[in-house]
């Protein structure tokens, strides 16, 4: 148990610590959506949650977008590089190996899913992405980006919570959000 809390609070410096803004506030509500989405899950889960992005907090070992030839393989291997990150850093707290493969196995798997616990994940990250980093991605990138995410995040998000992101969107009062919003309702209103 000690061990576990020493990933933890390892894991929290080093989020906390990193230069995107959001970072910190985006792992602590995707840990959030997780237990919103499922009260039953389980501590790699929440940890698999709070831990997903954490090379972005590390400027020495952080994925770079414009290394790679288009998003989605530049957001597979930001996956596998915070993977690799936080199962070194459980290895040196000597946590079971079984643990380290399954929050390994979660992170790798958070941004498309593939079973049900990394669907979990996945669409808390999604939700967390519109319920608190909109508003931040959106200062950095010009609108077409921003809508370009926030489309590639709405529809890996499954079908049964994507009205929890337009009612996040809904109680929003910028017009970013505004915007974002009437390109989602479009979006869902041709796939009918």
């Amino acid at each position: 148990m000690k061990n576990w809390k020493q990933v933890w609070r390892r894991i929290k410096e080093i989020i906390d610590s990193s230069s995107v803004p959001e970072d910190s506030i985006h792992a602590r509500n995707t840990l959030k959506w997780i237990v919103k989405l499922y009260p039953k899950a389980d501590r790699n889960l929440k940890l698999a949650a709070f831990s997903h992005d954490i090379e972005r907090a590390i400027p020495e070992k952080k994925v770079k977008r414009q290394d790679f030839a288009d998003y989605e393989s530049f957001k597979r291997a930001h996956a596998i590089n915070s993977a690799n990150i936080v199962a070194d850093i459980m290895r040196s707290y000597k946590i079971c190996e079984e643990a380290i493969k399954d929050v390994q196995y979660l992170i790798k798997n958070h941004e498309y899913g593939g079973s049900f616990r990394a669907d979990l994940l996945k669409d808390a990250d999604s939700i967390s992405f519109f319920d608190k980093n909109l508003s931040f991605y959106a200062k950095r990138h010009d609108i077409e980006e921003v809508i370009r995410r926030s489309v590639w995040g709405y529809k890996r998000v499954s079908d049964e919570r994507k009205k929890i992101v337009i009612d996040i969107l809904k109680r929003k009062t910028d017009q970013v959000s505004k915007h974002i919003l009437e390109k989602l309702l479009d979006l869902s209103s041709e796939k009918k």
